[in-house]
């Protein structure tokens, strides 16, 4: 069920203040027996602030954010980094993850790279292990991503059992061509394309630091 919206009084305010304004200049020019030169100008004055506050008001229900349905994500909260990691690449991976915890609506992330889970944090599945499924493979293939919108209604929606069970809604984003990061929201359709920019933006940073020392820890 979708939470009410607390400022709902907050945006109707403006509305009922301005059609109140209209209401009582009309009662006022049609109680006055001889109008004035300064309360002719006083009146446009009043029908424009009325006008403002009614167009202002009608801008804010417009703009109202429609309440998705948030659900608390089953599973503990926990932070695991493979500990044999460069600290360059822990601290690179630290920030990411920190940054798109608290700047978006993910509230469970994967680092899937060279077919290891680099990092988890968020709410936890209990099963840290990921295996490719369908969508994933697809996502390492094709080297673009892939948004599930209702995590719910996707016949595939099996293969993301490292997330929590009641994930909503999930994003997969490429890391370069060895790996994938993995998010998943607490509310169905909550990401927008300003936070699919802004993942793909962190993903592209994380690429280039982890191609860099894991391609010369490998080599070594």
């Amino acid at each position: 069920m979708n939470k009410p919206d607390p400022n709902l009084v907050l945006r109707r305010l403006p509305i009922v203040v301005g059609c109140l304004g209209a209401v009582l200049l009309l009662i006022n020019r049609l109680l006055t027996p001889e109008l004035t030169e300064s309360q002719a100008r006083g009146d446009v004055l009043g029908v424009i602030l009325s006008a403002v506050l009614i167009l202002t008001g009608l801008i804010w229900q417009q703009v109202q954010p429609r309440s998705p349905d948030i659900v608390q994500l089953i599973g503990e909260e926990g932070f695991v980094l493979t500990a044999d990691l460069p600290e360059a690449v822990k601290t690179e991976l630290a920030w990411a993850s920190h940054l798109l915890l608290t700047n978006t609506v993910t509230r469970s992330l994967l680092v899937f790279y060279q077919g290891k889970v680099l990092l988890r944090r968020g709410i936890l599945s209990p099963k840290s292990e990921v295996v490719p499924g369908p969508i994933l493979k697809r996502v390492l293939e094709t080297k673009k991503p892939v948004y599930l919108v209702a995590l719910k209604v996707y016949p595939g929606k099996i293969e993301f059992d490292y997330l929590p069970e009641n994930t909503q809604g999930v994003i997969c984003q490429p890391i370069g061509n060895q790996g994938v990061l993995i998010l998943g929201a607490n509310a169905p359709r909550s990401y927008t394309k300003q936070d699919e920019n802004w993942i793909s933006g962190i993903a592209d940073k994380l690429a280039v630091t982890l191609s860099s020392y894991l391609q010369v820890e490998s080599e070594s």
